[in-house]
């Protein structure tokens, strides 16, 4: 490791280390990993994962949140959020995200208090202020602390260290919530939810590992890397046919690109 890295990661365990407890939001992204990972090394049982499960959380991904616990070796909870019968989220804004932090640390509020347990944990890195993230308000307003945010750590400084320390998971794709394959403005309902999750985990089987399917009412768009665009077209009659049965009337391929969404914003348009 680099001598840069090495001071972050000292600086991040002597962070972790003067909470005594902590409870950490954990997605099983390779952020809340990383802090997970050391927050149990410095604090071991003192410290708790919570996993938030609600119908914008695909199964597969839960799942994951189970083994990857396990494997640390950590205590895990899953408790439900209620965002989805906010009407506030439903309605899709473009701070959605905000409604659903404060929904998800709303609840992890009340779990510190019932383990008697002070500090919130979060996973949000230092490249994470340069995007759109309005969620990053609700965390301001609950008190919770991004450690890795704190010791200026970059995704890619999570990615070397996690690789460092051997965690399997140090090259995972990004994975945001189902509901933010919705484009801002059109209302988030469950069946969308479904058809996204149900269209995303058939793609996964042709062995494609980083895409989204954004949900354009009876289109899906599915955005993959140029090199799975072969993948795609190779299985597109198959592919239409799935989709069809999922309920989307046609599909367009197109480039991924993280935060797509986000950019429809700034454009200040809507498809």
């Amino acid at each position: 490791m680099e001598y840069q890295l090495i001071q972050k990661y000292e600086s991040l365990k002597e962070q972790i280390k003067k909470l005594d407890s902590a409870i950490v939001a954990f997605s099983g992204g390779i952020d809340s990993t990383l802090v997970l990972k050391i927050a149990f090394d410095v604090l071991g049982q003192n410290v708790v994962a919570v996993t938030a499960d609600s119908p914008s959380l695909p199964r597969n991904e839960l799942d994951e949140t189970k083994k990857i616990a396990r494997k640390i070796g950590a205590n895990h909870l899953i408790i439900n959020t209620e965002e989805t019968k906010n009407e506030n989220y439903l309605k899709n804004p473009s701070d959605r995200c905000y409604h659903c932090k404060s929904e998800l640390y709303s609840k992890l509020k009340e779990v510190s208090q019932e383990l008697k347990i002070k500090h919130i944990l979060n996973g949000t890195n230092l490249d994470d202020l340069g995007d759109y993230r309005p969620g990053l308000m609700a965390a301001v307003e609950f008190n919770v602390i991004s450690p890795l945010k704190e010791a200026k750590f970059t995704k890619n400084d999570v990615r070397q260290l996690a690789k460092h320390l051997e965690l399997e998971i140090w090259n995972k794709p990004s994975s945001p919530c189902l509901s933010s394959r919705v484009p801002f403005g059109q209302e988030i309902t469950m069946k969308k939810l479904a058809m996204i999750e149900d269209a995303e985990n058939f793609l996964k089987e042709f062995g494609i590992k980083e895409l989204r399917v954004r949900h354009f009412n009876s289109k899906a768009r599915i955005e993959v890397s140029e090199l799975d665009k072969a993948t795609i077209n190779a299985n597109l009659i198959q592919i239409e046919k799935r989709f069809n049965e999922i309920g989307f009337a046609s599909i367009e391929v197109a480039n991924f690109k993280s935060g797509n969404m986000n950019l429809m914003i700034h454009a200040g348009t809507r498809n």
